[in-house]
């Protein structure tokens, strides 16, 4: 079944795919038939929406942010565990196959210790986006992308962010210490022409190139550059193919609630480090 607001959306949708169709979601939390529930709404619904399917039993993939504060994704993890259902949050570069192999290459020692990752995802702003400024639209994506890597909790973030062309900040620079000399940088804005979306990770033996739009990645090393062939996949189909895998085989998700509640987490360190303009040591500001 699809639900939106606007009805006209809603049918063409619902023709296109021959399923139902309706304008509010009770509909979909009040039908035991439907048991997976893909959230794709303003952030500020999200927390709302996701928690009431929840509590009607349903297993739930929403779109990141997870929900518009920290204190909303905590409630919403303790009450899929309360209620024994999955829970995850849309992360779609994670099932980037540039991303992927980049990963399996970290794992094999190609590059020796990762030490320094640069992300750059610019653009125009969408119409689409009203609610939240670029850290939680863009960053954020690479925020979840580098905090899988490091594999650890981020000790310190120092961001700085304006607003040139919108309400919320359009543009923004990230810093992410994960401690040991391992540090993250994410540079992000609604304000480039041109489109960008890339990932570059520096280890003690070389360098990994992602390039997230077309999925190509290349490997530098002290004497070579190669660049794998990879087959093209669509991130958003693989992402949704594998919560309702996960929900079928009754496995826990790829991504979890608390990969999103991580996410968001840093997202508001790097928004309060703009603010005051002072380093956010993380263990002090979750408290």
């Amino acid at each position: 079944m699809v639900i939106d607001a606007n009805p006209e959306k809603a049918r063409e949708i619902a023709r296109k795919y021959n399923i139902s169709w309706d304008t509010s979601p009770d509909k979909v939390f009040g039908d035991p038939e439907i048991q997976v529930l893909s959230i794709c709404t303003p952030t500020v619904t999200h927390a709302d929406l996701a928690m009431r399917a929840i509590e009607h039993g349903k297993h739930v993939l929403v779109e990141k942010p997870m929900a518009d504060s920290v204190e909303e994704a905590k409630s919403l993890i303790e009450a899929a565990k309360r209620h024994n259902v999955y829970l995850t949050v849309g992360f779609v570069e994670r099932f980037n196959p540039a991303v992927l192999e980049a990963y399996k290459r970290i794992e094999q020692g190609q590059i020796g210790d990762v030490i320094l990752v640069h992300a750059k995802r610019v653009s125009r702003r969408p119409e689409r986006i009203g609610d939240v400024g670029v850290v939680k639209d863009l960053a954020i994506h690479d925020i979840n992308i580098v905090d899988y890597l490091f594999k650890n909790n981020a000790v310190s973030v120092y961001a700085t962010t304006g607003n040139i062309q919108h309400r919320y900040e359009d543009y923004a620079n990230i810093n992410i210490d994960y401690g040991n000399g391992r540090t993250a940088f994410i540079e992000t804005n609604w304000l480039t022409p041109k489109r960008v979306r890339t990932l570059t990770i520096t280890g003690t033996e070389g360098i990994l190139n992602v390039e997230y739009t077309t999925q190509e990645i290349s490997l530098e090393t002290g004497e070579t550059v190669t660049q794998p062939l990879l087959q093209y996949t669509e991130p958003l189909l693989a992402e949704l193919q594998s919560f309702t895998d996960c929900v079928r085989n009754d496995t826990p998700p790829q991504i979890t609630g608390e990969d999103g509640l991580r996410a968001l987490q840093i997202c508001e360190a790097a928004l309060k480090s703009a603010e005051t303009k002072r380093i956010v040591k993380m263990k002090e500001f979750l408290k």
